[in-house]
Parts: structure tokens; sequence; C-alpha cells
């Protein structure tokens, strides 16, 4: 799944700060230092028990299982001695068997369920470098209303991947350069850019026949983008499940984060329910402002349960979680410590499953929550822009490269 929510904009603004004080206040005199260079995020992991884990004991640890059977469906196919993770930060697939036979015998029931993670599993809070903490965020399952085919207010398509975008892992040909993606067209025997969202919302792609599905709201289906999957009620009253199948290759620009640098909304108060205000009450320079964002997402629709992260399983409404996989292994338990976007006395304390991903989900200690489906989740979703930190279970005779 891709979802690219609205991501750092305090941490923008401190920089657009600290770059106007750069300004009020020149070095002295003297030859030009190179500009410093932002050092590589470096994922470390400290041993700890699970006593450190603040709120372990009050959770409900059978709550996690279901998504931790899903993702056993993906650990353990595979040959016994293949790498689960980034330099086989999770051990090896013959390191999962016997957990996930195990997993399916669990008995009901919170205490049996915490015996089975306690017993199984070791602890390793995670670091970005020395920082123990990162940003987290939320994303969710819209309902947007459409149609099959065009036709009176349902003017907006939500279109198919076009058979000539090519996607491609660098990992594959650079070491250096695992995790990152690029996408495009084939032209003349060269990978050229894809069209824009300007572009394509321009009829780039046009006389087709991509069109999946027709909703009633630009809005909506920009942001349904965002969120990388959702539910279309049509007037039946059939209800169609759609899911993140690509994008144009064009990188993410948070609209939240222009809003702010451009005064619009105080960066404090950027959220999803601020932006779609805007956004209401400036239908014109809305449009413009959504094709400041270049990248487009394209869909299909999904059978069955959903939706699906990047794992392949489907996601689990509170205890799935988008990890960056170029650190974070998929399937791998996660004992999340964040801040509570609905209660500033409160914390997000609970266990979850690496099973997703997104194009704004990048560095050794960031997430992005799935709240699921429905209006509480919307507000969770639209609102989390929490510091915290994870701890990642590992099975307990794995030592990770990752250890300090």
């Amino acid at each position: 799944m891709f979802r690219m929510p609205l991501r750092r904009i305090a941490a923008a603004a401190t920089m657009l700060l600290l770059a106007a004080c750069a300004a009020e206040h020149p070095p002295a005199p003297g030859p030009a230092a190179p500009p410093a260079e932002a050092p590589a995020p470096v994922l470390r992991l400290a041993p700890a028990r699970f006593s450190d884990l603040p709120g372990w004991t009050s959770d409900h640890h059978a709550a996690a299982l279901p998504a931790l059977a899903r993702s056993c469906q993906r650990l353990v196919a595979g040959e016994p001695g293949r790498p689960v993770g980034p330099d086989g930060l999770a051990g090896r697939v013959a390191d999962w068997t016997l957990i996930c036979a195990a997993a399916a015998q669990v008995a009901p029931g919170d205490a049996a369920a915490r015996h089975f993670f306690e017993t199984r599993f070791r602890p390793w809070r995670a670091f970005d470098g020395e920082q123990p903490e990162g940003l987290f965020t939320g994303y969710y399952e819209p309902l947007l209303a459409g149609a099959r085919s065009r036709g009176g207010r349902f003017a907006v398509p939500l279109l198919r991947r076009p058979p000539d975008l090519v996607e491609v892992d660098l990992g594959q040909f650079r070491p250096a350069l695992r995790g990152q993606r690029i996408a495009g067209r084939i032209e003349g025997g060269r990978l050229r850019p894809y069209a824009d969202r300007a572009q394509i919302e321009g009829g780039a792609l046009a006389g087709r026949g991509l069109e999946l599905l027709w909703v009633d709201d630009p809005v909506d289906a920009f942001f349904l983008q965002i969120q990388g999957s959702g539910r279309v009620r049509l007037a039946d009253g059939t209800v169609v499940r759609v899911g993140y199948d690509g994008q144009n290759g064009h990188a993410y620009v948070p609209i939240g984060r222009l809003l702010a640098e451009r005064g619009e909304i105080p960066r404090e108060e950027v959220s999803m329910p601020s932006i779609r205000r805007w956004l209401a009450a400036h239908p014109a320079e809305g449009r413009r402002l959504m094709h400041e964002n270049p990248s487009y997402v394209f869909f299909r629709e999904l059978k069955g349960d959903g939706p699906l992260g990047a794992q392949g399983v489907p996601l689990t409404p509170g205890r799935s979680l988008a990890v960056d996989p170029s650190f974070v292994a998929y399937g791998v338990p996660v004992w999340l410590d964040a801040e509570d976007p609905l209660s500033t006395q409160a914390r997000v304390r609970r266990l979850m499953v690496a099973q997703d991903t997104g194009g704004a989900i990048r560095g050794p200690v960031r997430g992005d929550v799935f709240w699921g489906f429905g209006k509480e989740a919307s507000e969770r979703a639209g609102l989390m822009k929490s510091r915290g930190g994870y701890w990642l279970l590992l099975p307990r005779d794995v030592q990770p490269p990752q250890a300090r």
C-alpha cells in the first residue's frame, strides 16, 4: 500500500526558522566551508526486558495475534536459511517456523498471548543513531461515494495502473540504494518520467480505458491516494474496496507543509481536517495546490479481506504498523509507545506488527498506525503527528547485526 499522510510539519517549520536566523546573522568573512551533510540514518538496537516496555502488562495482547498469524503465512514461505529483513535483522525463516506454529496454538485470552510473546521473543529498543524517538502518524480506510460509469456528479476518475508504467527497485542494482524506488515509462530504450498529477488530471491518460470508478469529490479522491486504500459506496448500496496498485514515480509533496510555509494555516494547526477546511474554502486555489503534489496513485479493485499492506496480507485495525522496510522486517512484532493524538494525557501503547510501508515512511524510528475504517479511525489518523519510540520483538535466539 502507498500512503503519504501529512508529515513532519513542525520539523519543516523549524528548519525554515533556522534558515531565517542564518540569514540575519551571517558568519564572519573567511573561507567558505563546505555544507555539512546530515548523517545517514542508522538503525541501532539495544537489548531490553519486557519490564522496560511502558504499559506492557496493560495491553490486550491477544488482539495482536491475528495480525501476527497473517504475517506468519509470508514469513515461513521460503527456504529455512533465507534471511528475514534487511541484513537478516530478524534472523532466518527457520527462526520463525516454530514461533508461527506456536502462535496458532495459543489459548484464548490475553494472559496466554502475553506468555507466548514473553517466552518466544526478546525486545530490542530501536534507535536512529543515538535518538530513540521519531515521528508516528496514522492512516485509515476512507469511504467515498461513486459509480461504475461517469455521470451526473460522479465525474472524478479513480484510475487503474497504466500498462506502460515501469517501477524499479534501485536496491537491486546498487546496494547503497536499498529501499529506494523510481517509476516511469520506457521511451527509446530509456526510462523517462511519467506524467505528473497535473498532466494526468488534465487528460494525459484519457482515452485509454483506465477508469476503475468515478467519484463525486476531487478532494476525497486526493486524500484516498494519500491513504492508499479505501471503500467506494455505489448508488445501489454496494461497497467496492480499492487498493494501491502503483504510483507515477514523482516525489510526494505534502500540501500541509506548503500551507504552513505560506502562512495559510499555523503550523501547529496543520492536520487533515484543517487542510480539508482550507480546500473547501478555496476551491480554485485548492485545485492548484493539489497539483503541486505531482505524485499520483493508481488503484485496483480488491476482493475479500483488506486493505492489503505491502507485506501482501490484510491489515488489522489498530495492530498493523507501516514501517521503513529498509530498516525493519515485515512481520516483526513491535511495541509502540507514542503520544495519543486525541489526548495530551494518554499514550498509544500497544503491540503491533510491521506489515506495511508508505512513500513518506523513512527512517529507523518511523511509523504509521493503521486505525481502520470509520469516524474514529478518520479522526485519529487525521490528527496523529506523535513523537514516540518502539521496541522490536525478535526471536529469542536471534542476535541482530544492528545490536550495540
